[in-house]
C-alpha cells in the first residue's frame, strides 16, 4: 500500500499557499499616517489638486508622498507630527463646508501590492481613538409617534364639525376631549379607522368625555427598532460628514448603539456633532408685535405659538402649521451672506419641500416668515425615590428659538439662505442637515478615549504574545514528533497566514481581543495534528505497516477532528450574532481560524507527509 498525492489536492494547496501568502503580504509593510481631502460636491478639480500640494509646500513640509484614490487626493507622511502639521494647514486653507479633510492610515507597500491587496483594518484598541456608548430616548420616539396623531384626530373632528372638542398629546398620552357622550362613541369609532396602531380607551371627568390612546405594545416596539435604526444611518452619515475614516457603528441591545472612532484624539467636537439634534423649521409669522406681546401676557390666538427671539427676548407669535422642516432638506452648506457678509446656511429642499414653501410664499409675499432653531437636549440626573433610593432620570428638554424673520419679496423654491446663526453654528447645522436627524435623542454614557500610543503598545504586547505562543507551541511539536513535528509547525505558521489573508480580503477590522482569537486558534489548529500522529503511533504499535498507519491515522481521526471543530465553530457563531463589540472580534479570528486550521491541519500535512513519506518502503517514521 502507497500513500501518493492527487494531482488535484497538490495544486490546490499550493495554489492555496500562494494566494494567501500574497493577501497577507500588505501587512509586512505596516501604515504611514496620511491626510486626504475630498469635495462634498463631487470629484476635486485640477486646480483642487494643484492647491493640496502647495499648502503642504508652504506649510514647510516636504517629505511625502502625493496618491490620488477615486474622487479625493492624499498624501502619506513618515510621522504623524507631519500629519497633524498638514491637517492644520489644509483646515486653514480649504473651506471645511465644501471639503472633507480627514485623517488615515495608509498601506506602506509598493504600489503594485496596494492596486491588489490590502492591509486588514486596525481596531480602536490598536491605533487608538475616541469610544462612546449611546443610549436612545426610547420614551421620547415613542411620543413622536404618538404626537403624529394629534393632527389626524384634529382633522377627522374638523370634518365632522364636532366643535367644543380638543385633541393633546400630555404626559404620554394622547387625549381628545369630547363635549357629549354620544360624540365620544362616535368619534371612537372614527379614531380607530385612523389609528389601529392604538390601544385606546374611555373615561368620564368632571362632566367631560375623554378618550386616551397609546401605541400598541407591538407598534411600540416597532418605534423603538426603526428609531435605533434610523439613529444608526443618521450617526453613520454625521461620522462620514465629520472625515472619520474606518468608523465602527454597532447596535449593542435593544436601546444603545457603540460609535468608535480610530484616529480621533479630540472627542469634544464628535460628541457634540453625534448627540446633536438640531434642525430647521419655517413658519409664517401671526399679527402685528402688540400681539405678539398680548400674547406673552396669556392671550394666545387659536393655532398660533409663541417663542421668542434669539437675540433680544422679543416675543413672536407663529402660526402653528410648519412650511417645511428639516426633515425636508436634502442639502446645506454653510457660508456668508454676500449683502450683510454674516454666517449663512445655504438650503437645498426636496421636490415635496419645494412644492410647499413655493405655494405658501407666493401666497404671503409682502408677509412675514420666521425661522425657528429647534434643539432637543438630552441629560440624565440622579432623582431620590419614594424607597428613598436614587435611580437615575432621563430628561428631554427642547429650545426653540427664532433665529430670523424677514419679509417674504419673492417666491421661494427649492433653493434659499437662512442667517441669525454664528459662524462655528452655521457650519455645525449645515453639517446636521446634511447628515439628517436623529430619530430620537441620544445620551452619551460612557466614553472612554485611548492615545496612539497605547494603540502602539497594544500592537507590539500582541504581535509578540502571538509569535511567542507560535515559536512554543512549533518547539514543543518538534520535540515531542521528531520530524512529523516540523511538519506539524509548517501546517501552524500556513494556519496563521491564511488567517491574516481572510482579515485582509474582507477588509475586517483586527482588534485586540481579536488577536487574542488567533492565539487560543495557535493552540487549537495543533490539536488536530495532535489526534493524527497518536493514531498513527497507535497502528505502529499494533503491527501496522508505516503506510497503512499514515492512511489510518488521518482517515480515523477525521471524525473526532470534525466534531470538535464544529462544536467550537457554533460556540464562535453565537458569540459574533449575540455579542458587541469586543466578543465580535473575537469570534471572528475564532472562527475564521477554525476554518483554516480544519484545511491546514488535515489537508495541508497530509499532502506533505504524502510527498516526503507516501511512495518509500519504511519500517519506522520520524514520530
Amino acid at each position: 500500500m502507497s500513500n501518493t498525492n492527487p494531482l488535484w489536492k497538490t495544486l490546490l494547496l499550493a495554489t492555496v499557499l500562494l494566494v494567501g501568502a500574497f493577501f497577507a503580504l500588505p501587512n509586512l509593510f505596516g501604515s504611514d499616517p496620511a491626510i486626504q481631502i475630498s469635495s462634498r460636491s463631487g470629484d476635486l478639480s485640477e486646480s483642487d489638486k494643484a492647491k493640496f500640494t502647495q499648502t503642504l509646500e508652504a506649510a514647510g513640509l516636504t517629505d511625502f508622498e502625493i496618491r490620488e484614490p477615486a474622487d479625493r487626493i492624499m498624501a502619506v507622511f513618515a510621522d504623524g507630527e507631519e500629519q497633524l502639521k498638514a491637517q492644520a494647514a489644509l483646515l486653514e486653507a480649504y473651506n471645511p463646508n465644501q471639503f472633507t479633510i480627514a485623517q488615515s492610515l495608509e498601506s506602506a507597500s509598493p504600489e503594485w501590492l496596494r492596486n491588489i491587496a490590502s492591509p486588514m483594518y486596525l481596531g480602536l484598541d490598536l491605533r487608538g481613538g475616541v469610544h462612546f456608548l449611546m443610549e436612545v430616548d426610547m420614551g421620547d420616539a415613542i411620543d413622536s409617534a404618538e404626537e403624529r396623531y394629534v393632527s389626524d384626530w384634529k382633522r377627522i373632528l374638523r370634518a365632522e364639525n364636532k366643535k367644543g372638542s380638543s385633541v393633546q398629546h400630555r404626559n404620554g398620552v394622547l387625549t381628545a376631549r369630547m363635549r357629549d357622550e354620544a360624540t365620544r362613541d362616535e368619534m371612537l369609532i372614527a379614531f380607530g379607522e385612523e389609528g389601529q396602531l392604538l390601544d385606546m380607551s374611555v373615561r368620564d371627568e368632571g362632566g367631560r368625555y375623554y378618550i386616551d390612546a397609546n401605541l400598541t405594545p407591538e407598534a411600540a416596539d416597532d418605534e423603538k427598532r426603526l428609531a435605533l435604526k434610523q439613529n444608526i444611518v443618521t450617526l453613520r452619515n454625521r461620522i462620514n460628514e465629520l472625515g472619520v475614516s474606518e468608523p465602527v457603528i454597532q447596535q449593542q441591545g435593544l436601546e444603545r448603539i457603540v460609535v468608535q472612532l480610530p484616529g480621533v484624539q479630540d472627542p469634544t467636537r464628535a460628541r457634540d456633532i453625534l448627540g446633536a439634534t438640531a434642525t430647521l423649521q419655517y413658519r409664517l409669522v401671526h399679527g402685528t408685535p402688540s400681539a405678539w406681546a398680548a400674547a406673552q401676557n396669556g392671550t394666545i390666538p387659536a393655532g398660533t405659538q409663541l417663542f421668542k427671539e434669539r437675540d433680544t427676548g422679543t416675543p413672536i407669535l407663529l402660526n402653528r402649521d410648519i412650511i417645511v422642516t428639516g426633515d425636508q432638506i436634502k442639502d446645506a452648506s454653510a457660508g456668508f451672506d454676500q449683502q450683510s457678509g454674516s454666517p449663512a446656511v445655504f438650503v437645498n429642499l426636496d421636490n415635496a419641500g419645494a412644492r410647499r414653501m413655493q405655494d405658501v410664499t407666493a401666497e404671503n409675499i409682502g408677509n412675514l416668515m420666521a425661522v425657528v432653531y429647534s434643539e432637543k437636549r438630552v441629560s440624565k440626573r440622579l432623582v431620590t425615590g419614594d424607597d428613598g433610593e436614587q435611580k437615575e432620570v432621563t430628561e428631554s428638554k427642547t429650545i426653540e428659538e427664532v433665529i430670523n424673520s424677514a419679509t417674504i419679496r419673492d417666491v421661494l423654491s427649492h433653493r434659499f439662505q437662512t442667517t441669525g446663526l454664528a459662524s462655528e453654528e452655521a457650519s455645525n447645522l449645515a453639517l446636521l442637515l446634511r447628515a439628517g436627524a436623529l430619530k430620537a435623542p441620544v445620551v452619551i454614557i460612557e466614553e472612554r478615549t485611548v492615545g496612539a500610543s497605547l494603540g502602539e503598545d497594544n500592537i507590539r504586547q500582541g504581535f509578540y504574545s502571538a509569535l511567542g505562543g507560535l515559536a512554543l507551541v512549533i518547539c514543543f511539536m518538534i520535540f515531542y514528533y521528531k520530524g512529523f513535528g516540523v511538519i506539524a509547525g509548517l501546517a501552524l505558521v500556513t494556519n496563521v497566514v491564511l488567517i491574516i489573508a481572510v482579515l485582509s480580503s474582507l477588509q475586517a477590522t483586527l482588534t485586540l481581543p481579536g488577536i487574542a482569537g488567533i492565539v487560543l486558534t495557535t493552540g487549537m489548529a495543533v490539536d488536530a495534528n495532535v489526534l493524527i500522529f497518536e493514531r498513527i503511533r497507535e497502528e505502529l504499535r499494533a503491527g501496522s505497516s508505516v503506510q497503512r498507519a499514515i492512511s489510518a491515522g488521518y482517515d480515523k481521526a477525521f471524525s473526532t477532528i470534525a466534531d470538535a471543530n464544529v462544536t467550537t465553530l457554533i460556540a464562535a457563531v453565537v458569540l459574533f450574532s449575540l455579542g458587541t463589540g469586543p466578543i465580535k472580534g473575537f469570534a471572528i479570528t475564532l472562527s475564521i481560524g477554525i476554518l483554516t486550521s480544519m484545511f491546514t491541519a488535515i489537508l495541508g500535512s497530509r499532502v506533505i507527509v504524502n510527498a516526503l513519506y507516501g511512495g518509500r518502503r519504511m519500517n519506522t517514521l520520524p514520530i
